[in-house]
């Protein structure tokens, strides 16, 4: 496998994993818990996946060909009125995860090589994918925080739960030696 091939395999690897923490988080809260903020001037979740979505599909529309910072795009109202339902919520949630993920995927060998465009600055699609992963990682952190914040001591963790590091540790290479 060659550098490209083993790169983006990894990049999709660890954009599928942030994508599953959110929704982990979204499935153990309720639709009003999802607009919760701590204080006026923090963000909810909702409003908080409303600017990922807005940014994902600014950014992968038309990835190769086009800046990432698109003229139709208004960041500002990423922050303003996020969708009220869960269901809307998690609508927007594919539709930007969907995006990204057709872009990743319109990448190969053949264009790997290709000079891609944020905000007029050239970057090398390595260079875009991975400011991506760190924007979109800092964001689904922020999720999880506020989910566990919201939950208390009904959170179900994500990872490995505090306490249980030497028993998943044991599990885990007990099973990978069968």
């Amino acid at each position: 496998m060659n550098f490209s091939q083993h790169y983006l395999e990894n990049a999709k690897f660890e954009f599928e994993r942030y994508k599953k923490l959110g929704e982990g988080t979204f499935d153990q809260l309720s639709e009003n818990q999802l607009h919760w903020r701590p204080s006026e001037t923090d963000n909810s979740i909702a409003i908080i996946v409303k600017h990922l979505a807005g940014n994902m599909l600014s950014r992968w529309t038309n990835f190769l060909t086009e800046d990432g910072e698109k003229p139709w795009r208004h960041r500002d109202t990423e922050f303003e009125d996020p969708p009220q339902t869960k269901k809307e919520l998690l609508l927007l949630w594919e539709k930007g995860w969907q995006c990204l993920f057709q872009a990743l995927d319109s990448i190969n060998e053949s264009n790997f090589d290709t000079k891609v465009v944020i905000r007029g600055e050239e970057h090398s699609i390595t260079q875009a994918i991975n400011r991506q992963l760190g924007h979109y990682a800092s964001h689904v952190g922020q999720i999880v925080l506020l989910g566990k914040v919201i939950r208390g001591e009904a959170w179900q963790s994500l990872s490995i739960p505090k306490g249980k590091s030497e028993a998943f540790n044991n599990n885990f290479f007990r099973k990978n030696k069968s």
